[in-house]
């Protein structure tokens, strides 16, 4: 239920802070005094759409906040938005989204104004409706729909695939074999890739000679040369050995020539193999630019690299091995998507079932509370599709089509609810679906049957007595303080006989202040309120008579409602002794 509600900069709201109680709470005013506002406002908590139009002209910003009760916990929720249209919502101080607000506002409060009316116009919106009222979880079906659908698109895919698998397969063979003739190596385990090796030997073979003529005069310092290198370290180390003996410091330089030496020998040994391991031919030479040229155009195919080009060697293997297989994919799909169609039948097949038993009572029961609404002799009746709708109208809510026909005076046909004429009777009817799916949605099977309850949710009212007046008003006023036994409501309402039903009354005034137009909410004490029951009697002026008048209407609604209120208890009574013996 909505304890606290506090608004600011919001449209003609400068400030507004209301508290509100426990039962069948109105709010009246002058049309155009900001009862719409305050009817947005809630719905931005709940997660409604925003816009910078909404914000206060002059004002940055404007803000919504609000403190919730649910089964004994506190929530409070803040919506922000700016004059650019930006919004920020929070719960109990954390950042939340507008779809989060939408999810938490499901056991908060429900909202009910003339687009609900117009919604409930609409007969596609009827079968969630009866849902609600039967408590029909669709789950199982929306479950099994999904997977249908998800196995059908499936076996459509793989169909447009084998469908084109002929133009795709030559093609991929055609790739996978250019690829495989050019004999592709993958590199070893840190090793460098084919084309790096062959730049480098296209490097070496194109400067053949260089490095021949290099490898043999190294090899000639080191070996050959009446001053080879190592022919004249010998020496060398016999001095160093003379000097060792005489002077120590040279005895490390000393034991470096057993390490010198070695690397030495094996270096001359490369320069004589590797020069004599050059194919300085132009063929050879040839061969490697051919080779070079082949991975370059695979790679500009395919790449940019060569182990990119490899991938996709191996990439297209396989899909050419799924083109092949084709046919038995798909049988092994339809087989998947015949079992999903065969689940899906069997779940809706037994909601519908469930919907077929709920339509009746549905109707029933809808019958009697506008029979309590003055209604006395209207017919409801839910109706189902008499034949199997075809698979393209399947959804996750079923197979069935469901739409209400009223008739709302003896010797009419029933008719579509969309086709009733009268105002006032479409406001009783949807008064009347409204309170039964309000009462089954949170376990109440009769609201005069359980005291307020912080658990339970707030519903608000808006326009219900649209096209009402006089004896009508007065059941509605009456049927709205018994929903509000059960739940905490709220309801704008321009009826006298309506709002002197009420436990709390809030006027919603309308003033200009410094050229600035201004809204505020205030709580009527019994005196004032007087005086607002008498202006919607009357109108601006107020007479002695009209306070008398307003004053008679409140004193007889709250006897009324009082004496409802102890036949009841007494009507529950022996029900309640019998439950204990």
């Amino acid at each position: 239920m909505l304890r606290f509600l506090k608004i600011s900069h919001l449209a003609v709201i400068d400030a507004v802070e209301v508290e509100f109680e426990p039962g069948f709470n109105v709010l009246t005013g002058e049309t155009g005094a900001g009862k719409s506002i305050l009817v947005e406002a809630v719905g931005l908590l709940l997660g409604g759409r925003a816009s910078g139009d909404l914000v206060r002209t002059g004002e940055e910003a404007a803000s919504i906040e609000a403190i919730f009760e649910s089964g004994g916990e506190e929530l409070v929720v803040r919506r922000e938005i700016t004059a650019q249209g930006r919004s920020r919502a929070f719960v109990n101080g954390a950042l939340a989204t507008a779809g989060a607000l939408k999810d938490l506002s499901a056991r908060l409060i429900e909202l009910h104004g003339q687009h609900e009316h117009h919604t409930l116009l609409d007969p596609a919106t009827h079968v969630g409706v009866l849902d609600t009222f039967g408590r029909l979880d669709g789950a199982e079906t929306a479950i099994a729909f999904d997977a249908m659908r998800t196995a059908v698109e499936e076996v459509a895919r793989v169909r447009r695939a084998i469908a084109d698998r002929e133009t795709r397969q030559e093609l991929v063979t055609f790739q996978l074999g250019e690829l495989d003739r050019a004999g592709l190596k993958a590199p070893a385990v840190g090793g460098a890739s084919e084309d790096a090796e062959l730049a480098s030997a296209r490097q070496v073979l194109a400067n053949a000679e260089r490095v021949e003529r290099l490898c043999a005069e190294s090899y000639a310092s080191l070996y050959e040369s009446d001053e080879a290198i190592l022919a004249s370290l010998g020496a060398v180390w016999r001095r160093v050995g003379e000097l060792a003996a005489l002077d120590p410091t040279f005895q490390p330089y000393l034991e470096a020539r057993d390490a010198i030496k070695p690397q030495l020998e094996d270096l001359a040994l490369f320069l004589r193999r590797y020069a004599d391991g050059i194919e300085a031919s132009p063929a050879r030479l040839q061969q490697l630019e051919e080779r070079l040229a082949l991975l370059e155009r695979l790679k500009r195919k395919h790449g940019p690299t060569l182990a990119d080009v490899i991938a996709k060697r191996d990439a297209l293997r396989r899909e050419l091995a799924d083109l092949e297989g084709g046919d038995e994919r798909v049988a092994e799909l339809e087989r998947a998507s015949a079992a999903a169609r065969a689940a899906y039948v069997k779940a809706a097949g037994a909601l519908g079932s469930a919907r077929r038993r709920a339509g009746p009572d549905f109707a029933r029961q809808l019958e009697r509370m506008l029979a309590e609404l003055a209604m006395e002799r209207t017919r409801f009746e839910v109706r189902f599709n008499a034949e199997p709708l075809p698979e393209s109208a399947w959804s996750a809510r079923g197979m069935d089509a469901v739409e209400f026909f009223v008739s709302p005076n003896p010797g009419e046909e029933l008719r579509p609810l969309a086709r009733i004429v009268s105002g006032g009777e479409l406001s009783r009817v949807m008064l009347g679906i409204k309170t039964l799916t309000a009462t089954s949605r949170h376990g109440f099977s009769d609201a005069a049957d359980r005291p307020p309850s912080l658990s339970a949710p707030g519903l608000v009212f808006d326009e219900v007595d649209a096209g009402i007046g006089g004896r009508v008003a007065d059941v509605v006023g009456r049927k709205l303080r018994t929903l509000g036994s059960a739940f905490q409501v709220l309801c704008i309402t321009h009826l006298p006989q309506i709002a002197a039903y009420a436990d709390s009354h809030f006027q919603i005034e309308k003033k200009v202040e410094r050229g600035r137009t201004r809204t505020t909410v205030v709580r009527l004490d019994e005196r004032r309120r007087v005086d607002e029951l008498a202006r919607m009697l009357g109108g601006e002026a107020i007479s002695d008579g009209l306070r008398a008048s307003a004053r008679e209407m409140l004193m007889e609604r709250q006897a009324k409602a009082k004496g409802e209120s102890e036949t009841e208890g007494a009507r529950r009574a022996p029900r309640e002794g019998k439950k204990k013996t």
